[in-house]
């Protein structure tokens, strides 16, 4: 059974950074465009950032650009989002997601086939 396990959560003051990790198991990691969404109490889950198999492309939602930054290690099957100069705004749960369809990288939700269970990330000010 294909599982994603996020951390590296937590509370942070704003202005501080955090690095998330996912795990992934029972999957052919290199197959799959990774992916980080977010939601925040009240909200839609939104996107924040993809990387295509090879690691070769990665993609940001506009009010992460410049703070955030999705890797991968294949040989690990791992994929990691560094944040930085966190905001109170981006205080929600944070999931990991794993999608199968043939683009390079995937910025929808619907085209997301596993999930994780997700990681909470608090910002303070």
């Amino acid at each position: 059974q294909v599982q994603l396990v996020e951390s590296g959560g937590g509370l942070v003051q704003a202005g501080g950074s955090l690095r998330l990790s996912c795990a992934a198991s029972e999957l052919t990691f290199s197959k799959y465009v990774m992916g980080w969404f977010r939601q925040a109490p009240g909200k839609e889950r939104e996107f924040v950032a993809a990387i295509s198999r090879s690691a070769s492309r990665t993609s940001y939602a506009d009010f992460v650009k410049g703070r955030f930054a999705i890797s991968r290690d294949n040989a690990k099957n791992t994929v990691y989002q560094q944040m930085s100069s966190l905001k109170r705004e981006d205080t929600a749960v944070y999931y990991c997601a794993a999608s199968g369809v043939l683009s390079v990288v995937v910025t929808t939700d619907h085209d997301y086939t596993y999930w994780g269970q997700g990681t909470q990330v608090t910002v303070s000010s």
